[in-house]
């Protein structure tokens, strides 16, 4: 159900631009465990790249929402630190492409390496984060 608000936000997006402007991205990719479900998003704000952890951040971050969720998903834009996220959606969606182990994905500045003990993700600046189901970081 909240992979429904991703998706309608994305078509709400492309509805208000005009034709030649919908340049509006969401590439989806997962973990082979399927723990770990990331979404890459240009065209509705600031180029980004979040992951949702369906085992939760272990241990739990320190910090709290006023609304929806702490300690599920990080995320970062092409140059800044990521960071632990709040959240009232999800990425999750099962059409994502898995990327197996031993195996990476980039686009647009943004790379993620898939291994058995977890996804590294970093941007065009070195910042990035760690998630695994034991281990977490975000630098």
């Amino acid at each position: 159900m909240r992979g429904l608000v991703l998706a309608g936000l994305a078509l709400a997006g492309l509805a208000a631009l005009p034709a030649s402007a919908q340049t509006n991205t969401i590439v989806s990719f997962r973990t082979p465990s399927a723990n770990i479900y990331c979404a890459y998003t240009s065209g509705f704000g600031p180029v980004f790249l979040r992951c949702d952890i369906r085992s939760h951040l272990r241990p739990a971050p320190r910090g709290s929402c006023s609304e929806g969720v702490y300690g599920e998903s990080v995320g970062m834009t092409k140059a800044g630190r990521a960071h632990v996220l709040c959240i009232s959606d999800t990425v999750y969606t099962p059409r994502a492409r898995v990327l197996p182990y031993g195996y990476s994905w980039s686009r647009d500045g943004f790379r993620c390496v898939s291994r058995s003990v977890g996804l590294t993700c970093t941007n065009q600046r070195g910042h990035g984060f760690f998630l695994s189901r034991e281990s977490w970081k975000v630098y």
